[in-house]
């Protein structure tokens, strides 16, 4: 399953940053973030749970950058 998700980043460096997190976490199959359009793409893995898996993605994300959104 893939969905698209509004973003809030800083800065391009941030979103690259963003993207290699999220591509780390479990039930994640591909993650993408355009900074331009501020969105996330996001391919889930076969029987992933998509709001806990989301859930994780936005904890991996606000290491990177603390106040960092995903709109869930």
């Amino acid at each position: 399953m893939k969905k698209i998700y509004k973003i809030e980043v800083d800065c391009a460096s941030c979103a690259n940053k963003i993207e290699v997190a999220a591509n780390k976490v479990e039930g994640v199959k591909s993650a993408t973030v355009n900074f331009m359009t501020l969105k996330m793409n996001v391919e889930f893995e076969d029987g992933a749970d998509e709001k806990a898996v989301m859930k994780k993605v936005l904890k991996a994300s606000r290491k990177v950058e603390s106040d960092c959104e995903i709109y869930i």
